[in-house]
């Protein structure tokens, strides 16, 4: 490995091993035969390093029988979510937990450089199992020296859709078992039985419209959604004490998609 790097004193002596295939031990003094193939790796210019007198000429055509050039990794860009998952697998055996890296995370590790190559990317890898194992690697949680993108700018369709939806479900489930029992005219009469969720901090609970009033006024679903998901959070901050940790983990969101969030609404202890 790194054959630019043997000093030229060595190099002689690897040349009369390709050239003659003997050589003598380290103290030795037993001429021994050599029947090997030698594979060689460099990350050097060896043809300039010939020209600038660091490397022998006469070696370089030894060994350059059959070469194969490996583009780096800066100018395969494409190949990343291969190699991550190559080199997690591997890795897979001295680390409990896995990881998984959201989308823009990828995109965001495309544009890095890459100035250590692949060595450099496994290290990177070590380093995300060591501190969140079994978690989703977002942009945040990169280095910054890898983060090329601003959280706040990616917003792809799907996720958000896919939010609506999730909301959606238990917004319907955690009211399916009331509508069943109580009509519209007791509704009406007991307010707090159409509440989503009751604070028990004091705030005001968001109340489920009837279908009669969606009839006949019309209703904006992304906007009750919306109201919905900012009262969930600030229930959920002021019952922990704005942890962000312990609210993020009771509304089952990771805590960058929670301080994202806040920010987004501009929630904070001050609101």
């Amino acid at each position: 490995d790194e054959i630019g790097d043997m000093p030229q004193p060595m190099q002689v002596k690897l040349l009369r091993v390709l050239q003659e295939r003997i050589f003598e031990r380290v103290g030795g003094s037993q001429t021994i035969k050599a029947d090997v193939r030698i594979i060689a790796a460099t990350h050097r210019d060896l043809e300039n390093m010939i020209t600038e007198g660091h490397f022998r000429e006469d070696l370089f055509y030894r060994l350059n029988v059959f070469p194969i050039e490996t583009p780096a990794l800066s100018e395969r860009s494409e190949d990343l979510p291969i190699l991550i998952q190559e080199l997690l697998n591997r890795q897979a055996a001295g680390h409990k937990g896995r990881i998984r890296f959201t989308e823009r995370a990828l995109q965001s590790l495309k544009l890095h450089s890459w100035p250590g190559n692949v060595r450099e990317l496994a290290n990177l890898l070590e380093r995300m199992l060591i501190m969140y194992p079994d978690q989703v690697v977002d942009i945040a949680e990169l280095p910054q020296k890898y983060c090329y993108l601003d959280v706040e700018s990616y917003q792809p369709e799907y996720p958000e859709a896919l939010l609506e939806r999730d909301m959606l479900n238990d917004l319907f489930a955690a009211t399916a078992d009331e509508s069943d029992e109580i009509s519209s005219d007791d509704a009406a009469s007991t307010p707090q039985s159409n509440n989503i969720n009751n604070n028990s901090n004091g705030g005001s609970a968001l109340s489920l419209p009837q279908l009669s009033d969606m009839a006949a006024d019309g209703f904006d679903l992304k906007e009750y959604l919306a109201e919905l998901e900012v009262q969930l959070i600030s229930n959920a901050l002021q019952h922990h004490d704005y942890v962000v940790a312990r609210a993020a983990e009771v509304l089952g969101l990771r805590r960058t998609t929670l301080v994202e969030k806040m920010r987004k609404y501009n929630l904070g202890r001050d609101e």
